[in-house]
């Protein structure tokens, strides 16, 4: 799906973003999920396998900065200046020690991450309220919420009956956010503003509501926090 340049969905409203997506507040029926699915992808912040603390360590040497301060390390060496090979060694253990314990806390974020998706939702489908796994949510699906649900995808409120979130995982924002259905015609909001979206990893605590899926998968504020992540 594709935004006039400068629209978000919270600035849309109700009708506008289900007409963006090409879908209905009865939801999508089950071809058309299965189609979409092909082309959007699965609903997944993406798996990797976590590598050993050796392999990580290892790995830092694989640059060409310390390539030469090895060969510099060799050279002080043949022309009898153990001193200096010494310390340049140090220098290089040092900033591989640093280099491993930011890689493997980084992988301990992007799993922490990870956790936050869900395994099952309730969407609608064919008309009918039916739960699938999470990662077979596409954009244009509705979602159901109620109380004690996670939200599985980022999602434009459609229907919002005394429905409290709760976003610090995103936000850092203790309290849970009244939502509403309302567009918004402020611009640059923040997440936390948003109050006409539901981000996926945060917390119903109270109320029901649905939602249009709008991004899954890597394209949600979840995914591109693991992303950036993963990058650095």
């Amino acid at each position: 799906p594709y935004l006039e340049k400068d629209k978000k969905w919270y600035q849309l409203p109700v009708e506008d973003a289900l007409h963006q997506l090409d879908s209905t507040p009865e939801g999508l029926t089950s071809s058309e999920a299965a189609s979409r699915l092909q082309k959007y992808g699965f609903n997944k912040l993406g798996e990797e396998q976590a590598a050993s603390p050796l392999r990580v360590f290892l790995n830092q040497f694989k640059n060409p900065l310390i390539y030469i301060l090895l060969l510099a390390t060799a050279v002080t060496a043949s022309l009898g200046l153990f001193k200096d090979s010494v310390v340049i060694l140090v220098v290089i253990v040092i900033n591989s020690l640093i280099g491993s314990w930011q890689e493997l806390r980084a992988e301990q974020s992007l799993r922490a991450l990870q956790k936050l998706s869900v395994p099952k939702a309730r969407v609608l489908r064919d008309g009918e309220e039916v739960e699938v796994d999470s990662a077979q949510l596409i954009p244009g699906d509705i979602v159901v919420l109620t109380s004690g649900d996670k939200v599985p995808a980022d999602l434009r409120l459609i229907l919002a009956k005394e429905l409290r979130v709760e976003e610090a995982t995103l936000t850092g924002e203790s309290l849970p956010v009244t939502k509403n259905t309302d567009a918004l015609k402020e611009e640059g909001l923040t997440p936390g503003d948003q109050i006409n979206m539901a981000f996926m990893g945060t917390v119903v605590v109270n109320g029901r509501g649905r939602g249009l899926v709008t991004a899954t998968g890597v394209h949600t504020l979840l995914g591109q926090i693991a992303e950036n992540v993963r990058g650095v």
